[in-house]
């Protein structure tokens, strides 16, 4: 029995070091807003989620850390053998630095949540067992997958060929009008968005805009949102399509985890009218890490959360 726990402590101690030597890919999920880290373990095939921002998430506990310590403790007095399955990683606080955080695998989540007296634990496993494999989960892996692609490397900047390269990455083989520009018009919450019959020389004006400084390049930004080139999915593309510009033009790049998604859609709608909300928040969140794969999944990761139904 010794001989078998010990084992299986090492086993333990080797999958972490096995984690920690592999490429990180570290996610944001959003449970009624609140973040959710995660961790991508390649070669067991399985996210690590952060166990204590699920008991930020679905707790009132203003110290969701000590309260997660409480129980953890009582799990090993108990000699509960789901104090075995946590592991510490170290992922990414809200100060930018790096932690050593307990987290559960995909397969122990809900073990963990009965042991968490909330009312809010069945809703929150009905949002951790929502399957990946919707229409937006498939678009969000291939996102992810651009950083490593060669793709990345070859995209236009800045005009309306990169848009579509971009649009048909991210969409291909889901939209059968992937990277193709609308024949149609559409409209949002009331917005209409460019006239179809106008769109073709609306993108060549875009185009030709200048990106040479920060409020250029929003400019562009804004009036290619304004365009809306692309039946669905043009916001997820046009923000990649940004941070490529500003890397290019400024070398800078969006942290898109510092504009909160109330503000960022409020700031939106505002502007083709007045574009000083938008330019406001991008330039506070600018951030010099053009190369950080991190940056750039969590990017990915708050650009999808912007677009989920509230």
């Amino acid at each position: 029995m010794v001989l078998t726990l010990g084992l299986f402590f090492i086993e333990m101690r080797n999958l972490v070091l096995q984690i920690k030597n592999m490429n990180h890919k570290i996610s944001i999920r959003f449970f009624n807003d609140r973040e959710v880290r995660a961790f991508w373990d390649e070669k067991n095939d399985k996210w690590w989620f952060s166990i204590v921002d699920i008991v930020a998430a679905i707790t009132d506990s203003p110290r969701p850390r000590v309260y997660w310590g409480t129980l953890k403790n009582r799990l090993k007095k108990q000699n509960n053998e789901l104090y075995s399955k946590c592991i510490q990683l170290k992922l990414v606080s809200l100060d930018g630095k790096k932690y050593a955080t307990d987290c559960f695998s995909q397969d122990d989540v809900i073990a963990a949540l009965k042991i968490i007296p909330s009312k809010k634990s069945k809703e929150f496993i009905d949002w951790f067992v929502y399957s990946d494999n919707s229409l937006d989960g498939k678009s969000k892996t291939k996102a992810y997958a651009l950083f490593e692609s060669s793709l990345i490397d070859s995209i236009e900047v800045g005009t309306t060929k990169g848009l579509q390269q971009i649009h048909a990455y991210l969409f291909g083989g889901l939209y059968d009008f992937a990277g193709q520009i609308r024949q149609k018009n559409i409209s949002k919450n009331g917005f209409q968005f460019a006239m179809a019959q106008y769109l073709e020389n609306t993108l060549k004006q875009i185009e030709q805009m200048p990106e040479d400084t920060f409020e250029q390049i929003v400019d562009k930004y804004v009036e290619m949102n304004v365009a809306h080139p692309f039946m669905e999915g043009n916001g997820r593309s046009v923000r990649i399509w940004l941070d490529l510009i500003l890397k290019k033009r400024l070398k800078k790049c969006v942290d898109w985890s510092r504009i909160g998604k109330k503000d960022y859609i409020d700031a939106m709608k505002h502007s083709s009218i007045n574009s000083k909300k938008i330019k406001n928040l991008l330039k506070k969140a600018l951030t010099s890490k053009i190369n950080n794969r991190e940056m750039f999944m969590k990017g990915i990761d708050y650009s999808y959360y912007y677009e989920e139904e509230d």
